[in-house]
């Protein structure tokens, strides 16, 4: 592979350990956990209390109309500002609870976290088949890329044969343009798969939390062309920027290893199945903490005021120096039956559509499965078709009408034709391949049991 140097390579293993690091999916997924349990938190704490502290800061005496011939003719008196020392007000305000809410409310949270913790998985069994998805399609291109390198290498060998066969007079011009013109197309599946296989390379990185498009290692060396001039060579010029260089087993067949019975058994326990009956569950706590309102909370009031007297009031024997008062109130909401019924019908709505929504889950898993299975079939059968004979007699095709044109017993045109059914044989068999190693990993998508995609 023409790679620059620097590339890294990178084996499904490796892939698949650095997205559960690294994926944002994942990491906003766990991020969510850690808010379901900062809300259980909040849930489980009693109201807070409120404690308030004030005085008055100014105050004066008003008086009455003088009587006839009295020298005090003012009707306020006494006018002063007043400090803490003077008075002080002091209060305390509990709300308490009726019905069960604090424990209505923990439960709810901790519905919730039990959600958010299936919706990780959920996260995790998603982006884990969008990378293996990647991963084998970046494989299959990669496979392809080597089946275009091997025909222009094999070309190369066959058009230096015909250029000797012509100095030698065995052969006429027109043999040499005939090839040299048929192999554009060869040249052309050179550079598209190098492309793809770009391309594939750049979505994993996705995955990753990479910047592809941060590997810089330096322009792509020149190579030499068939006659003599130096060119850059447009395969080098786009493998050059790529990450990584996909690594595995393509050509393995793995087995499924695990009955039909056993993974439909399974698609219950799917994350997402899972997730959904959680919240169906949080919605009905969420029910019955819409009822509890229906229990009117109490707040309590409780105050303390101090005030010292103004010593220009008159006292009887014993003098007055301040005026301490106590209170306590008792406050109920009142009109809140409608508001109540009104929470309780939309939170039996919310429980009712999570219900529906649970039960919608668990039946798009199973067709999940079903479509699962019979791609692992379908892609299984076929992959057969080419691993059976079709690719070892496309091959033994190819070196005889080869061996043939050496010997002088076949035209040109026969090697071409066999090499282009060769091409296209190889390239069958590798999307075949990539669609097996698909459908196997989509199976473990679909049920969510792990094992089932192959390990390369």
């Amino acid at each position: 592979m023409p790679l620059s140097p620097g590339t890294q390579v990178m084996t499904l293993e490796q892939a698949q350990r650095l997205l559960v690091e690294r994926n944002l999916a994942v990491i906003a997924a766990r991020r969510g956990v850690d808010s379901a349990r900062a809300q259980r938190l909040v849930a489980s704490s009693l109201p807070p209390a409120v404690v308030s502290a004030g005085n008055t800061f100014g105050q004066f005496n008003e008086g009455g109309r003088p009587a006839a011939g009295s020298p005090n003719t003012a009707n306020i008196t006494g006018a002063r500002f007043l400090g803490l020392q003077n008075n002080v007000t002091v209060g305390l305000q509990v709300l308490v609870e009726l019905g069960g809410k604090r424990s209505l409310r923990t439960r709810l949270a901790e519905e919730n976290i039990g959600a958010a913790e299936a919706q990780v998985l959920d996260a995790l069994r998603s982006q884990l088949y969008v990378l293996r998805q990647n991963f084998f399609t970046a494989l299959g291109a990669r496979a392809n890329l080597e089946v275009a390198l091997a025909n222009r290498a094999g070309l190369d060998r066959t058009e230096a044969l015909l250029r000797r066969q012509l100095r030698d007079g065995a052969i006429p011009e027109g043999d040499l343009l005939r090839f040299q013109a048929s192999r554009v197309v060869f040249e052309s599946d050179v550079v598209t798969n190098a492309q793809a296989y770009a391309v594939a390379v750049a979505q994993i990185a996705v995955t990753l939390a990479a910047d592809a498009a941060d590997f810089r290692p330096g322009e792509p060396p020149a190579v030499p062309t068939r006659r003599g001039a130096t060119s850059s060579d447009p395969v080098r010029a786009t493998l050059s920027a790529i990450a990584f260089d996909v690594q595995g087993r393509f050509n393995t067949i793995p087995d499924l290893g695990i009955g039909r019975e056993e993974l439909g058994a399974a698609v219950q326990d799917r994350p997402d199945v899972v997730a959904a009956l959680r919240q169906a569950s949080a919605a009905g706590a969420n029910l019955a903490l819409a009822e509890a309102a229906r229990w009117r909370d109490v707040t309590v009031n409780a105050g303390f005021a101090r005030t010292r007297l103004n010593q220009n009031v008159p006292s009887g024997t014993v003098p007055l120096l301040a005026n301490d008062q106590f209170s306590m109130q008792l406050s109920v909401p009142i009109f809140t039956r409608r508001i109540v019924e009104g929470n309780v019908g939309v939170a039996a709505g919310q429980a009712g559509q999570a219900d529906a929504l649970a039960r919608a889950a668990l039946l798009q898993a199973r067709a999940d499965f079903a479509i699962a299975w019979s791609a692992v079939e379908q892609s299984r059968n076929l992959l057969r078709v080419y691993t059976g004979g079709a690719l070892a007699r496309a091959e033994a095709a190819y070196r005889s009408a080869e061996q043939a044109y050496t010997a002088g017993g076949s035209s040109l045109l026969e090697v071409l034709d066999a090499l282009r059914t060769l091409n296209a044989t190889r390239l069958a068999a590798n999307l075949a391949r990539t669609n097996y190693l698909v459908a196997l990993a989509q199976l473990e998508q679909a049920t969510g049991v792990s094992g089932v995609s192959p390990r390369l």
